[in-house]
């Protein structure tokens, strides 16, 4: 726990200066709307799964709830995207899925996030379950107490024990990957 993640690609100093002078010309205001939040990753066009996606992540962000990302909020999603440490992505990943914000982890709630999950990547790979056999199996590797609950320290347990949960629990593996991609096409 706490050793830094790799990356495919390295984001270095320069890169998230210019997402910072990004975020000034688009949001003078200082605050960064859902909509142009999509607008600047490339969302509109794309599925619904992936707005919805991409409006979880927009969520998990907005710390104090007023349906904006301020130039700290903002800045702190790029650090933890780009550059964030497993133990901090692990508990991102756990802020995204706990919808409720309650703590813990239902099964109602890991489902949700794998189904979107399945239908923006994974049935474009080898797995052949459902997102319901996905979240079963999640909860028996996971649940330590079975008591249909994941706490937020099952969680960062779990995932470090098996690959596999590893790569469903910790959300976005490739994101610097995709942010670099993606903000290269901004307006």
């Amino acid at each position: 726990m706490g050793q830094e993640e790799s990356h495919g690609e390295q984001v270095d100093l320069a890169q998230i200066q210019e997402l910072c002078l990004t975020f000034m010309k688009e949001c003078p205001s200082g605050a960064l709307h859902l909509h142009e939040f999509k607008r600047i990753f490339g969302v509109p066009n794309r599925s619904a799964e992936e707005s919805l996606y991409i409006e979880t992540i927009f969520n998990s962000f907005d710390t104090n709830k007023d349906n904006t990302l301020d130039f700290i909020e903002y800045v702190a999603a790029l650090h933890l995207i780009l550059r964030g440490n497993l133990e901090d992505r692990l508990k991102w990943s756990f802020k995204m899925y706990d919808k409720d914000g309650n703590g813990k982890l239902d099964r109602q709630e890991v489902k949700r996030l794998i189904t979107i999950l399945y239908k923006i990547k994974l049935q474009k790979t080898d797995i052949s379950m459902t997102p319901a056999e996905i979240c079963d199996r999640i909860f028996e590797l996971v649940d330590q107490n079975n008591d249909g609950r994941i706490t937020l320290s099952e969680f960062m347990e779990g995932a470090q024990k098996d690959e596999w949960v590893m790569s469903l629990l910790k959300l976005d593996v490739n994101a610097s990957s995709w942010v670099i991609q993606n903000c290269v096409k901004m307006p």
